[in-house]
């Protein structure tokens, strides 16, 4: 089984929703695969999701109840098989912390035909649905990824 960390700043809206999306649509395909989420900056330690990220999972049918948010620890390089995160400011701070790998990259990578180069922070930019329907469209490609063995 994989096992897959996304990171995102504060680990309230982005990652815990890249997070859930990925594990409901692994489940729907038969893939077995464990998903976690962190941020790099501890801001929001223990509390729970962004009401907006939670409110777009719960729209969705999937349920959110049991996050906390934490911040990213050195243990989760080896205990992770990938570490993907949301934006070029994510994955310099991953890089600083573990070097450049690579288990460690941009989801929007996954997705270059999207036009996007990173995914839109909803803390700023209020569009819960932009992330989700980008994070959505990511996460079936990683999916697609794992399923053929290109990862």
């Amino acid at each position: 089984m994989k096992k897959i960390l996304f990171v995102c700043l504060g680990n309230i809206c982005r990652s815990p929703m890249a997070e859930y999306l990925c594990r409901d649509l692994a489940k729907k395909r038969g893939i077995a695969l464990h998903t976690a989420s962190a941020g790099t900056s501890g801001w929001h330690d223990g509390e729970f999701m962004h009401c907006g990220t939670a409110e777009v999972l719960d729209g969705l049918n999937i349920a959110s109840q049991g996050f906390a948010s934490r911040k990213l620890r050195d243990a989760d390089f080896a205990e992770f098989d990938y570490l993907i995160v949301m934006d070029d400011h994510n994955l310099r701070d991953v890089r600083a912390r573990f070097g450049t790998h690579d288990k460690i990259f941009k989801i929007t990578d996954l997705c270059p035909e999207s036009g996007y180069d990173h995914v839109p922070d909803p803390w700023y930019t209020g569009n819960f649905n932009e992330t989700r329907d980008l994070l959505t469209r990511c996460c079936h490609q990683l999916l697609d990824a794992l399923q053929n063995g290109s990862m």
